[in-house]
């Protein structure tokens, strides 16, 4: 996804339409922080560079 397009207000307005969820005015700027949060984060492991030699774990045993 181009990160020049993406409003994560306009995200949260289109998805909260999609899944008709019922966002009351009081909460919405904490959702749009939240997920400011969360696109920051994803994009910290996005950018995270990866041999082409590696190959996925079929397991997660921590």
């Amino acid at each position: 996804m181009d990160d020049s397009t993406l409003s994560i207000a306009e995200y949260v307005s289109q998805m909260t339409m999609l899944l008709d969820l019922q966002l009351s005015p009081e909460h919405r700027p904490s959702v749009i922080e939240n997920f400011a949060r969360i696109k920051a984060i994803a994009q910290l492991v996005n950018e995270f560079p990866l041999s082409e030699n590696i190959e996925a774990a079929p397991v997660f045993e921590p």
